[in-house]
């Protein structure tokens, strides 16, 4: 195999962290998938029972989480760290969040059930691949933003404040402001 990291002495969480292609084998970022595996799953436990602490294990799971945010379980991450949702927003079942750069939601927003936020990527090069290199791209989704349900939003996207994307859809390229966007790839149908 290539060395593909000869003379850089970081680690690969730390390249994972910076956007640079790394290799996903950190054992640091292995034990915070873990961790946010149990913390997600006493969440369902406890949203389901009832319990008012549901919301306190959330915020422990997640980067931040905004006042009078509601997030139906059950929800998937990579890291939980780099994933913040703003005050108000409602997520609905079976969010999947790949968190491996962060994933900023704004506040007041209306995500659909199924949903998936995809930061990561990986070289079209078939040997990079094969040698399990990927990096990743932030997402970022403004204020008041409707993402319908199964809508797929991939790695380095921004979706601007107010827009609306129909339910299905595939993002692959930022969405602006005010607007309602639609279909595989996703584009502008009209302004709001």
């Amino acid at each position: 195999m290539t060395d593909y990291f000869q003379g850089d002495e970081r680690t690969n969480r730390e390249r994972m962290l910076a956007g640079d292609l790394y290799i996903a084998d950190d054992p640091e970022s292995a034990r915070i998938a873990q961790r946010v595996v149990a913390l997600l799953d006493e969440y369902c436990k406890r949203f389901v029972s009832g319990d008012p602490s549901a919301v306190e294990t959330l915020r422990t799971a997640l980067g931040s989480l905004g006042e009078d945010a509601v997030i139906k379980p059950p929800v998937h991450v990579d890291y939980g760290e780099n994933l913040h949702v703003g005050a108000r927003t409602f997520i609905n079942f079976n969010l999947i969040a790949l968190d491996v750069a962060p994933i900023t939601i704004g506040e007041d927003c209306q995500i659909g059930p199924n949903v998936q936020l995809l930061t990561p990527s990986h070289p079209v090069e078939p040997q990079a691949r094969r040698d399990k290199l990927e990096s990743a791209r932030p997402i970022s989704i403004g204020d008041n933003v409707w993402l319908g349900g199964g809508v797929i939003v991939c790695p380095g996207v921004t979706i601007g404040d107010n827009s609306v994307i129909g339910a299905g859809s595939v993002v692959t390229r930022d969405i602006p402001a005010n607007v309602v966007a639609a279909g595989n790839p996703a584009r502008v149908l009209r302004e709001i």
